[in-house]
């Protein structure tokens, strides 16, 4: 085989692994064996530890890698013309990905430099299109980018019963509803307080 070939049927068994990293991280959380990850990317458990010296460090990538997506739909948000479109195109991404998928992790895992560095650079992109939304009047004002946040990071589960085709399309409509009903104007005020930051963040920090 060429070294190009070499060089793609790398990329192509990296792609498997993570991709099935984070579906067996987000069902199993992170105890999950790397070899439960290995036979459901049907590769290897070398291929996996040439790749990554530890199961941390997968764990990490893998994180990094669903906030970086994040912030790329957040900036598609943003460059969009109309603030609900983009608002409503970046939650329909990051669903889409199950950018929430790995909360299980949270506590579960150190937190890398570069994942709160990624995480504050995700964090600020939400905030500009949530202060959008408001301006623009089209989200209703109780509603918080935190808020926005929890609200993708359930729609990111996935039913360990359902079909994945009939999964997607119950999340859709559920999605669809809850979209309907972030829209200003509010029918009534939300119940309790906004959630915090210090809040969202305490189960990382305790990793």
């Amino acid at each position: 085989m060429s070294g190009r070939g070499r060089q793609a049927e790398a990329a192509r068994n990296d792609r498997l692994l993570l991709d099935a990293a984070r579906e067996v991280f987000a069902a199993q959380g992170a105890g999950a064996s790397v070899a439960a990850i290995a036979g459901r990317a049907g590769v290897g458990i070398g291929s996996l530890y040439r790749r990554y010296a530890t199961k941390q460090e997968l764990q990490q990538h893998l994180c990094v890698l669903a906030m970086e997506q994040a912030s790329e739909a957040a900036e598609r948000g943003l460059a969009a013309d109309d603030a609900w479109a983009g608002l409503a195109g970046y939650i329909g991404d990051c669903v889409a990905f199950g950018t929430g998928a790995l909360a299980p992790l949270a506590g579960q895992i150190p937190v890398s430099e570069r994942m709160w560095q990624t995480a504050r650079r995700g964090r600020q992109l939400a905030d500009r299109l949530v202060a959008r939304a408001h301006q623009a009047g089209v989200l209703r004002a109780d509603v918080t980018a935190l808020d926005i946040s929890l609200l993708m990071e359930l729609f990111s589960r996935r039913s360990p019963i359902r079909a994945p085709g009939q999964d997607q399309a119950h999340r859709q409509r559920l999605l669809a509803i809850a979209l309907d009903g972030l829209r200003a104007p509010a029918r009534q005020p939300l119940p309790g307080q906004p959630p915090s930051q210090q809040e969202y963040e305490a189960p990382w920090r305790a990793g």
